[in-house]
């Protein structure tokens, strides 16, 4: 998951970077109201944490601006301005959520989690697909019976993005910008790489093939529905 961090307190961004990295986030940041509206425009975030008090433009009419341009983007915002009433211009202006500095990081976190499983319309903690379980919140996988399934974090960053976009095909580019971020090279072998290790591994625990490799497209978990269909189909033919 890529976040955008808008934040003009140094220390605080810099840690909110460190940290939300260490979880396994991919994380931009911007110090000023005008840099975030610049990488707000031209990058693809899955979430962006923003700040009220900025130098340049300020978070309030940033927010305005996305919210002309894009009514899905989740926004959380972070501000000392406790005032109810600024609380509530927020959120009338489109604020998927509201955090009062100072905070609790593992409050934060489990607010992104939150926004971010409300933003592909997962409600649960836990993701089950064929034979396994995905936890969100504790970022593992287990087999039905309850056997761990040992995954790198990039491992388990693919798996997740793709879970979460169940039924859509994921270009590599897309998988690149949410999982490795930007600075990787979109010519690189490391999705082949992660990919095959990732298959193997899904694959000691069951027969069926999970992640599908649609040819010069990308790749796709198929929803449950969808695998129905297809055996049906294959039966009537």
């Amino acid at each position: 998951m890529k976040l955008l961090i808008i934040e003009d307190e140094e220390d605080l961004r810099e840690a909110l970077c460190a940290g939300l990295t260490k979880k396994g986030y991919i994380t931009d940041s911007a110090a000023d109201g005008n840099e975030g509206f610049e990488l707000a425009f031209v990058n693809d975030y899955d979430l962006i944490l923003l700040d009220l008090n900025l130098p340049g433009m300020d978070g309030l009419t940033l927010l305005q601006k996305i919210r002309e341009h894009d009514l899905q983007q989740k926004v959380l915002i972070l501000s000392a301005r406790s005032d109810y009433g600024q609380r509530i211009e927020g959120l009338d202006l489109g604020a998927n959520d509201y955090l009062v500095k100072p905070f609790d990081f593992g409050e934060l976190e489990a607010r992104i989690r939150s926004l971010l499983r409300r933003s592909f319309t997962q409600h649960n903690t836990v993701i089950r697909f064929d034979r396994f379980r995905l936890d969100t919140c504790a970022h593992l996988v287990y087999t039905e019976d309850n056997q761990a399934v040992s995954l790198t974090p990039k491992e388990y960053a693919i798996l997740e993005y793709l879970l979460l976009n169940r039924g859509k095909v994921i270009s590599p580019e897309e998988l690149i910008e949410h999982v490795w971020g930007s600075d990787d090279s979109l010519f690189s072998n490391a999705i082949k790489v992660h990919m095959s290790a990732l298959r193997k591994k899904l694959a000691e625990f069951s027969a069926n093939e999970i992640i599908i490799n649609m040819r010069g497209a990308g790749y796709c978990i198929k929803n449950p529905v969808q695998n129905i269909a297809s055996k049906l189909g294959r039966n009537q033919l």
